[in-house]
């Protein structure tokens, strides 16, 4: 949700992530212990969390992938109990602050390669920001595009940083096997992928 923003230039993002079971390849009915039960760590998450951005934030050079300097991520994942989705509760901060229309504006008017291509399972729309101060939910809005989508919520000024937001994607469908498909479509569309035969 940070990428259609990177045209104001965020300078600090504060994130705490509530991640569903099935990040870890489990079900309730495997791990028991998560049913009524909030486990504060996930091993390796929070450092990926701040260094993956930056990555695909950087540029690929002759050498390799040089990341982005900015902007500093700072992020605690927890494990919740919920089957599929994850729920982030971001806090950020700008160099060139926008609006706040600006940002629900350039989130509604996104789009990537696989939009603009028309992917089979790309989202219709990528990132949908909902009005409503209860929303998104997990259990509500993680399917949205076939899981594929992103939804976005409760934009409002912050008293630390300039904003904070509610986001929540579809961990195993839009995070990973669904994205590998998605990913396999890019390159056949961009004529990347050649037949065995």
């Amino acid at each position: 949700m940070l990428t259609p923003l990177l045209k104001y230039r965020p300078t600090k993002v504060a994130v705490t992530t509530y991640q569903a079971i099935s990040g870890a390849g489990k079900t309730f009915a495997e791990w028991p212990e998560m049913i009524d039960n909030v486990i504060p760590y996930i091993g390796g998450e929070e450092e990926k969390s701040e260094m993956e951005p930056l990555k695909i934030w950087g540029k690929l050079t002759d050498s390799g992938i040089v990341t982005a300097k900015e902007p500093i991520i700072s992020a605690q994942c927890i494990r919740v109990p919920v089957t599929d989705g994850h729920m982030a509760a971001v806090f950020v901060s700008f160099e060139e602050k926008p609006a706040a229309e600006q940002i629900i504006s350039e989130w509604k008017n996104f789009e990537g390669e696989p939009q603009r291509l028309g992917l089979p399972n790309a989202p219709e729309q990528f990132i949908t920001y909902f009005d409503e101060p209860d929303r998104p939910q997990t259990k509500l809005d993680r399917d949205i595009y076939r899981g594929m989508g992103i939804t976005a919520g409760r934009l409002r000024p912050d008293t630390i940083f300039d904003y904070k937001f509610i986001g929540i994607s579809h961990n195993t469908l839009r995070g990973a096997a669904g994205g590998a498909v998605e990913t396999a479509e890019l390159l056949a569309a961009k004529g990347w992928l050649r037949s065995k035969s």
